[in-house]
């Protein structure tokens, strides 16, 4: 079974493609107009060992909040889409990764409940000229649209660089282990009989 998605989002603000396969080997083709995050993405490709094109174009002119929440939005939608009936899946996942001085947990329940809760600070407002708020933007919109309650935890950490690298490797590994496929479970991880 093929688990991948393509989706398109065009606005008067982005223009966002995301195409993903979940069962790939971490190969990542990023351009999104915003450096930052198309280095988180990159970490969040590789460390997940999905396949991912993803390309975006917004008024960053303005500054990069349409365009992050946007591929935030978007990636959720693939996932989901990706994830299909969730038959076989491990459903939860969690990983803890450090990053030099900062140590980020993310613990992923694909449960069709969206929820965010985020218990990170954050010391700087700005990392080069990426707005680090954006960081919780992009996770509550990609948790909202992927359906799935996702906690992220810092549970310790000086330099945001490395306190936002660490979130993003982090998600990656609890979603790949999350969607990975368990041959022991038959059909859905859920005494509802459903995770859609």
């Amino acid at each position: 079974m093929l688990r991948e998605a393509t989706i398109n989002r065009m606005t008067n603000e982005t223009q966002v493609n995301v195409s993903l396969k979940l069962d790939g080997e971490g190969q990542a083709t990023i351009d999104t107009g915003v450096p930052f995050m198309d280095h988180m993405l990159d970490l969040f490709v590789k460390h997940g060992f999905f396949d991912a094109t993803i390309q975006a174009s917004g008024d960053t002119h303005i500054d990069d909040h349409h365009t992050t929440e946007d591929i935030g939005i978007v990636l959720g939608q693939v996932v989901k889409e990706a994830l299909g009936d969730k038959k076989g899946i491990r459903r939860y996942g969690n990983a803890f990764v450090p990053m030099d001085d900062a140590l980020a947990q993310v613990v992923i329940d694909c449960s069709n409940r969206p929820h965010l809760e985020f218990r990170a600070v954050l010391p700087n407002e700005k990392v080069g000229n990426f707005d680090t708020e954006l960081v919780h933007e992009f996770l509550w919109k990609f948790a909202l649209e992927a359906r799935m309650n996702v906690h992220v935890i810092v549970h310790y950490g000086q330099n945001t660089h490395h306190i936002i690298e660490a979130i993003f490797k982090a998600l990656a590994r609890a979603l790949d282990e999350a969607v990975s496929i368990d041959s022991r479970v038959k059909g859905v991880p859920s005494t509802k009989g459903l995770l859609t």
